[in-house]
């Protein structure tokens, strides 16, 4: 199967990373478990930034049931990086977000993939369904349906 790879008008919303010396693997790159938390940042950034999701007292928390990533080109500290995210599917109770990395300037992505959140309640770990304001929230950075045969 053929990835295609995205480009920056695929994605809703940006954000910045500054990438760290610490990034960097023996092999002189941003190590790929990086790229995920690179995901998980700017996710979380965004809901919270946009009061969506209390991650310390908040009824419902979102558990990351899923993941994915493909590689096109690497990182290295000191590397701008952007990342860019939209939200390919909107379950009652999950949301996939489709998410790729980008260099300062570049248009097409370097890294991309998904994650989907399971949103569930924080004492019973029981899925709930997403609240009006978190999906409307998340309806506003909605992209294009995610096929999963491509």
């Amino acid at each position: 199967m053929r990835t295609l790879i995205k480009n920056r008008s695929a994605f809703k919303h940006f954000h910045p990373i500054t990438t760290r010396w610490s990034d960097n693997d023996a092999y002189g790159h941003v190590n790929n478990v990086v790229y995920y938390s690179w995901f998980d940042t700017a996710v979380n950034q965004f809901l919270i930034v946009n009061h969506a999701l209390d991650i310390e007292h908040g009824a419902l928390i979102g558990l990351v049931i899923e993941t994915q990533c493909n590689y096109f080109s690497s990182f290295a500290f000191p590397d701008p990086v952007s990342v860019g995210i939209c939200v390919g599917r909107l379950g009652n109770s999950s949301v996939r977000y489709e998410i790729a990395i980008f260099r300062a300037n570049d248009d097409m992505a370097a890294v991309q993939g998904h994650f989907v959140h399971v949103y569930v309640d924080r004492t019973s770990r029981r899925p709930v369904p997403i609240p009006a304001s978190m999906r409307e929230l998340l309806q506003s950075i909605q992209g294009e349906p995610h096929d999963d045969k491509r």
